[in-house]
């Protein structure tokens, strides 16, 4: 199945987009850790999050987790430290992503885990129990999520945590957004660049409201700039300028693209500008789920570009260099990948397919950074566009209210 998109002529919308998964599943974890009382409001009704509700209400013998690779570290580490016994498995693809940095690290820390096929990767058995703490060292160069769920069960150590970080850490906004949520939910966190102290004690927050999604946002960044009109503009409610997430940097990425933030009290309003640099670079090993975002952007609006920061695109849903390169060739635009971890383009356009359809490759940013090619591609073509549902369920629904012409085929 696929679908096919045309984009309007003009754009004047206001978009209530989803809530931050990233919050979500970092919350859901805290509250199930204290007891289950705390009050969250605006939870995300994503795929991902969706799992980590059902699984945490009820665990059972076999818990599969599809394709929500969050919930397979957050939930690993969390079967690991409480009383609970189970097989933790997923998707093919989820059976091919690794978890041996996060799984060495528990079992250092004492817990029973084992691999039931190839080392390294789900599926893994977990026997839980209490975990004494003390300290680990925690490769940082291919996930912050690993540190993450280590981070979250700390509180529930009896000696506590102490993390050291090796290597370049990668993606450190999502390891500061853990540490501030935990210290919202009433743990006692001390961190810095290289080490990471969790004291003893426990989660007790009463009531919590989730954000709205600043990574969802960075499409929406994307449509404008490729739109037609000078004069289109788009609100986007319950977003902050001092916002705990990471990918908030879109404000700052897409100004060199045209794009100025507007804040107000209760969100953003995003207007064209006409100061678009010749040529981009950016180095994104903060912010890896907005790659794929900036990089379309910049194809499509001829702007050559150097990208940076990428080494863990590899380990995403899909290969995320590899995708982009195979499906921006569709498109004329033929991207170079440098040592695995960044792209370029030098602005030269080849012959374009006649009937694009763009391949997602079971990963929703590939679909969400693709459907605004649009505006370039009259008719383009989306594969499996169902995807979404990972993190932005109402994604096409929103792209219909703003205007484009949605057909199933």
């Amino acid at each position: 199945m696929h679908i096919t998109l045309n984009a309007p002529a003009s754009l004047h919308v206001t978009i209530k987009l989803p809530s931050s998964k990233s919050i979500s599943n970092r919350a859901l974890i805290m509250r199930k850790l204290g007891g289950g009382k705390t009050e969250i409001h605006n939870l995300s009704d994503c795929d991902d999050t969706l799992v980590m509700v059902k699984v945490l209400q009820e665990t059972s013998e076999i818990t599969d987790i599809h394709a929500a690779g969050t919930a397979m570290r957050f939930l690993t580490a969390y079967f690991a430290a409480t009383d609970n016994k189970t097989l933790l498995t997923g998707t093919d693809r989820m059976r091919h992503r690794p978890i041996k940095i996060l799984v060495d690290a528990l079992l250092t820390l004492g817990a029973d885990i084992r691999y039931q096929g190839e080392v390294g990767f789900p599926p893994i058995s977990i026997r839980g129990h209490r975990l004494e703490g003390g300290n680990v060292t925690v490769p940082s160069n291919v996930s912050s999520q690993y540190i993450s769920a280590l981070m979250m069960i700390a509180p529930y150590m009896t000696n506590g945590l102490t993390i050291r970080l090796s290597g370049n850490t990668v993606s450190s906004t999502y390891i500061r957004l853990t540490s501030e949520l935990m210290k919202i939910f009433g743990a006692k966190v001390n961190d810095d660049n290289r080490e990471i102290q969790v004291l003893p004690g426990q989660y007790n927050l009463a009531s919590f409201d989730v954000e709205n999604d600043w990574s969802a946002s960075s499409y929406w960044y994307e449509i404008l700039a490729l739109s037609e009109s000078s004069d289109d503009t788009i609100i986007l409610p319950g977003l902050y300028r001092n916002s705990l997430q990471g990918d908030s940097k879109v404000a700052e990425l897409f100004r060199p693209l045209g794009i100025e933030t507007i804040y107000d009290n209760g969100g953003i309003q995003l207007h064209k500008t006409r100061a678009v640099v010749p040529s981009y670079s950016a180095d994104l090993t903060e912010q890896p789920d907005l790659a794929q975002t900036i990089v379309v952007t910049c194809a499509m609006k001829g702007i050559p570009f150097n990208i940076k920061g990428l080494q863990s695109l590899r380990i995403k849903e899909t290969d995320r260099l590899k995708a982009l390169r195979i499906e921006l060739d569709k498109l004329g635009i033929r991207i170079k990948e440098h040592h695995g971890d960044s792209l370029s383009w030098d602005g030269s356009i080849k012959d374009v397919q006649d009937e694009i359809i763009i391949d997602t490759y079971d990963d929703h940013r590939m679909a969400m950074a693709f459907a605004p090619c649009a505006f370039c591609h009259k008719g383009l073509g989306i594969r499996n566009p169902q995807v979404v549902s990972k993190s932005y369920p109402n994604y096409w629904k929103d792209l219909r209210q703003a205007g484009f012409k949605i057909k199933d085929i």
